[in-house]
């Protein structure tokens, strides 16, 4: 029954796909108000300027809420920073003073204070949002809370997959107490080799993880000992689908923290967003669409289109002048083993192409590889890539 809902809905998304709109956006980026090393009003202002529609600040174990003031970092960065800050907005929107030792901190402005600096209706959008930094026994476990309302201390567990679990639960039942729809998501589980796939199969009430990350230390594609996160991703699908559980998707994010110096030794903003068909530019519509799977992620390819139809996975690129494209697509044959999850079922050049499933095909999800040099990336060598969500029969 669940495998029919997901489908239908599926359809009936793709065919009021006329009246929505695809949306820009990036669901994982730090500030001044825990270890980004910009104000949170020049981030904001970088993304809105890139022509990103909407942007979560997800800063750890904290709302940008109450009185906080930030001392300056010691270093030329800092002060350039603090000097194209004051600049941008004017001595009057800027608190600051110097202490005792002559350095200067800042009274970072809030959210609230912000928001209507920014946001304008149909055009952007601040979606709250906080990472939930926990661990256990010395592993980074990250989670990302999505337009959350209150803050969420982080929940601690005897095992990783406890502490997840803990802290996936904590968001839905503050989604249930508020009636404010939210999110957890699963951040960077190659960070510090800190989540492996077994951790994370027994969860229940995950739907999203990270995919690809562009922070320079989060081993997006493993290594010769261990999984990278597409061969994650292809695991999760067919054990949840196994189970009945609700299919997990993939999100690609910047994860940026750095915001003076861009290169490959540093996680600066531009690296992954994702791309959501929705219905209007609100929080509530950006949630609905992403939790349907109306959205696909992205390193820099841009989509005309993805249906569904007929059992049927169809994909059509935006091309640029120039670009090749390979399109790729995924998925797990009935009875596979484990080392066999996540095949690559066919494959095809340009910018258009399907793929129906077959008798023995659990899902399918599409990868679309150009030959574009991705800018400023994290790995030299990367080209830009884009990643649909699955579809089931």
């Amino acid at each position: 029954m669940l495998r029919f809902l997901t489908f239908l809905f599926i359809i009936l998304i793709t065919t009021s796909a006329d009246a929505q709109q695809w949306y820009r956006g990036n669901l994982h980026t730090h500030s001044y108000w825990s270890d980004g090393d910009d104000f949170p009003e020049m981030i904001v202002d970088w993304y809105k300027t890139q022509e990103y529609d909407f942007i979560a600040l997800s800063d750890h174990n904290v709302l940008a809420a109450g009185e906080f003031w930030k001392l300056l970092p010691d270093t030329k960065e800092a002060q350039q920073g603090f000097e194209a800050y004051v600049d941008k907005f004017g001595e009057e929107w800027v608190v600051s003073q110097t202490n005792s030792e002559g350095r200067t901190e800042v009274q970072l402005k809030t959210l609230k204070e912000y928001r209507p600096k920014f946001e304008e209706e149909g055009k952007f959008l601040i979606i709250q949002s906080e990472e939930i930094t926990d661990g256990f026994d010395g592993k980074p476990i990250h989670m990302n809370a999505t337009n959350v309302r209150e803050l969420i201390d982080p929940q601690g567990g005897n095992s990783v997959t406890e502490v997840m679990q803990n802290n996936i639960d904590q968001v839905q039942a503050q989604r249930e107490q508020t009636g404010q729809l939210m999110f957890p998501h699963i951040n960077h589980p190659n960070f510090g080799w800190a989540i492996t796939v077994d951790d994370m199969l027994p969860l229940t009430g995950e739907r999203f993880f990270e995919v690809y990350n562009g922070h320079p230390l989060v081993n997006n594609y493993g290594d010769d000992k261990r999984l990278g996160t597409e061969a994650i991703w292809d695991i999760l699908i067919t054990n949840y689908l196994a189970e009945d559980k609700p299919l997990i998707y993939g999100l690609a994010v910047d994860d940026a923290h750095n915001y003076h110096n861009y290169d490959g030794e540093h996680s600066n903003p531009g690296r992954g967003w994702v791309m959501v068909q929705a219905d209007e530019l609100t929080p509530e519509a950006i949630v609905n669409a992403m939790e349907a799977g109306n959205f696909y992620s992205s390193t820099g390819v841009t989509l005309e289109s993805v249906t569904y139809d007929n059992q049927t996975l169809l994909v059509e690129v935006k091309p640029e002048d120039n670009i090749n494209y390979q399109i790729q697509f995924w998925g797990t044959k009935q009875g596979a083993s484990r080392e066999e999850m996540g095949t690559l079922l066919n494959e095809a050049s340009g910018t258009r192409a399907s793929y129906q499933l077959k008798g023995d095909d659990l899902y399918v999800r599409a990868k679309i590889i150009s030959d574009k040099p991705q800018q400023n990336p994290f790995q030299e060598g990367d080209t830009e890539v884009a990643w649909t969500q699955p579809m089931v029969r």
